[in-house]
């Protein structure tokens, strides 16, 4: 089996990705359409953790504008997190995938509690860990949760996924001519207001070096190629890349800390004619001095690269 960019992923997938062509609640096809990609990815020997959002039956926030209580609204709100996340499972388990719903919720009687320790174990025996519950606090969000859980088991990426193939300067449906962003920095994100996912959850991933890939979940077989190493969507640069021999292309623990004596990391433009970057690591140039050496002749050295 050929060498994947990443051992462990988290998939967040908004509430409102599995509506499909319904109104309100699951369209079974498009649930059905993730699970089998779900299951692609698993069957690379990638690790797969899901955090969904219940945008497609309740939204904490927008029910508290309705008048709501926005706690009993955020609680409402994270109960149909656990919803999705139930039909997710059944989903992966009619096509022979095992999966956990860990609920930071307590909801005894159809999932089970969120452990850390105990996710990690689930991903550790081949099964999808689905987190539900959101982080179980009010007035934060899924993104949010998404987030922590990612940096709490240690996945290598955080992929967002969206209905659109990146991060733009505007909504690309509505404006076409709408700027698209291959990489920018975490700050470009939320200074610029860009939308794509809660500040908070931008700040946490920045803070603990947790990078986030942008993608549309709606082209089949974007997952596969991301694990692979494709450069699908937009990648906000995460401040150290830390290459070690066990986490291929993983996050460097770097706490914000800008180490000493670091390289910088740079990329190369996307081919002209496919608009992608190359595969894998082919993209990535690391200056010294004035030379630029690509990453992947640094083979298995225990370096630290900062990105510009």
């Amino acid at each position: 089996m050929a060498e994947e960019a990443y051992q462990r992923i988290l998939l967040k997938l908004s509430g409102e990705a599995l509506l499909g062509q319904e109104d309100y609640g699951i369209d079974p096809a498009v649930i059905h359409r993730i699970a089998v990609e779900i299951r692609d990815v698993t069957r690379q020997g990638i690790q797969v953790a899901v955090v969904i959002g219940g945008g497609n039956i309740f939204r904490g926030a927008g029910l508290a504008r309705s008048g709501i209580d926005r706690v009993t609204g955020d609680h409402m709100g994270m109960l149909a997190t656990v919803m999705n996340s139930l039909a997710l499972q059944d989903s992966l388990e009619r096509i022979a995938i095992d999966a956990r719903v860990m609920s930071a919720v307590s909801v005894h009687d159809v999932c089970e509690d969120y452990i850390r320790r105990r996710a990690i174990r689930h991903l550790e025996k081949g099964r999808v860990v689905i987190c539900a519950g959101g982080t179980g606090n009010p007035f934060f969000t899924t993104d949010t949760a998404a987030a922590l859980r990612a940096i709490e088991i240690g996945a290598d990426i955080l992929l967002k996924a969206t209905k659109v193939d990146g991060i733009y300067a505007s909504d690309p449906v509505s404006n076409p001519d709408a700027e698209r962003f291959y990489r920018l920095g975490y700050d470009q994100v939320i200074e610029s207001k860009l939308g794509v996912m809660d500040a908070n959850a931008i700040v946490l991933c920045r803070e603990q070096c947790m990078p986030i890939r942008v993608f549309n979940v709606f082209d089949d077989g974007n997952l596969v190629r991301i694990v692979k190493g494709e450069a699908i969507g937009t990648l906000p640069a995460h401040c150290v890349l830390e290459d070690r021999p066990d986490r291929r292309l993983g996050r460097g623990g770097c706490n914000g800390q800008r180490p000493a004596g670091v390289l910088r990391l740079r990329d190369e433009p996307p081919d002209a004619g496919s608009g992608r970057q190359p595969a894998g690591r082919d993209h990535l140039r690391v200056q010294r001095g004035l030379a630029l050496v690509p990453l992947r002749n640094l083979g298995r050295k225990r370096v630290r690269v900062l990105r510009q």
